[in-house]
C-alpha cells in the first residue's frame, strides 16, 4: 500500500500540538516541528530551554535527533509552528543541521497573514557547510 504523506496543514498542526510540551522558561517562545521522513513517518520535536542559555536546544534539532535515533535520515519536509499556530522560521543553527541530510528539504512555516509557505532549505542556507563532496 503506498505511503499517503500529510498535507502542509496536517503537518503543521503535529508541529503546533508537541510546541504544546516545550520546556522554555526564559524566552516563554513555545516552538514545535515535524518532520516527514521518506518512508512517510512524522517525527516531532520541541524546544527546550536550560539556565544555562547554550544548552538549550531547539525544536526542529530534536525532531532531527528523534529520527536519526530511530534510523530515519532521509527527509521531506519539515514544519515549524509555535504554540499559538503562528510560524518562525528555523535559525541557522538547525538550518545548517538540516542540510547534513538534506539540503532539498522543504521548510513549511507560516507568514504573517497566516498563509502556508514553503521554501527549500538550500534557498534559506545556499552555501552550506559539508566535509561531503
Amino acid at each position: 500500500m503506498p505511503v499517503i504523506d500529510p498535507s502542509d496543514e496536517e503537518l503543521l498542526n503535529h508541529a503546533k500540538r508537541i510546541a504544546k510540551n516545550s520546556y522554555s522558561p526564559f524566552s516563554g517562545l513555545k516552538v514545535g516541528a515535524a518532520i516527514l521522513t521518506e518512508n512517510g513517518e512524522v517525527i516531532v520535536g520541541t524546544n527546550i530551554e536550560n539556565s544555562s542559555y547554550g544548552l538549550s536546544i531547539c525544536a526542529e534539532r530534536v525532531a532531527v535527533f528523534n529520527a536519526v535515533t530511530r534510523g530515519l535520515n532521509k527527509f521531506k519536509k519539515i514544519a515549524i509552528s509555535l504554540e499559538n499556530g503562528k510560524g518562525i522560521m528555523p535559525c541557522g543553527a538547525c538550518r545548517q543541521v538540516l542540510a547534513e541530510f538534506s539540503k532539498d528539504v522543504i521548510v513549511v512555516t507560516r507568514n504573517n497573514n497566516g498563509d502556508i509557505i514553503e521554501y527549500k532549505l538550500n534557498e534559506l542556507l545556499p552555501e552550506s557547510f559539508s566535509f561531503k563532496r
